[in-house]
């Protein structure tokens, strides 16, 4: 018999962070939660407590044993990709709590997991989640990756079990 395992994905952002959990056992997936934490109001450090604030509420919540993050990928300009990291540090901190596994991907290796191509698009991944998850309706594009990353997480454990041994997506770590 094989255990099921919750994973919580995060898709870090500055002022609207995603988040969604599902249950995995072996091939299946079923959707538990997901939503967006709204950071818009207040100065920088004041959004990043709520962000910690709100993921430390979902952890004990729903207490997943998995983390899966989105990694920070390079932005136009500096400032946005410090501020992005800022975001996901505060997500990640907020797990530490349960001693969690974190994993991170890569936002192509995500998209091509779900969507089959690195260049999806959100409509794209709002789509594959809803037909992947069975949902009545679209999440928000934030939920929605968010979700991603937690199935993504989700196909490689199961690649790694198959195979008994890790292996990852052409072009990750």
């Amino acid at each position: 018999m094989t255990d099921t395992v919750r994973i919580l994905g995060i898709d870090p952002g500055s002022r609207l962070t995603g988040f969604g959990i599902v249950d995995c056992e072996g091939p299946n997936a079923a959707y538990v939660a997901s939503g967006t934490i709204r950071s818009v109001e207040g100065d920088f450090p004041s959004r990043l407590k709520l962000i910690y604030r709100a993921v430390a509420e979902i952890v004990e919540e729903h207490r997943p044993q998995v983390v899966s993050v989105e990694s920070v990928f390079m932005h136009k300009n500096a400032s946005s990709a410090l501020k992005l990291g800022h975001a996901r540090s505060a997500a990640i901190c907020a797990t530490f709590s349960l001693e969690l596994e974190v994993v991170e991907y890569a936002p192509r290796e995500i998209k091509q997991a779900i969507v089959g191509t690195g260049a999806a698009t959100k409509e794209q991944v709002q789509h594959m989640i809803v037909n992947l998850l069975n949902l009545d309706g679209a999440p928000s594009a934030d939920a929605a990756d968010a979700l991603a990353a937690a199935l993504c997480h989700a196909n490689q454990r199961r690649l790694n079990s198959n195979t008994g041994h890790t292996v990852r997506l052409e072009g990750t770590k």
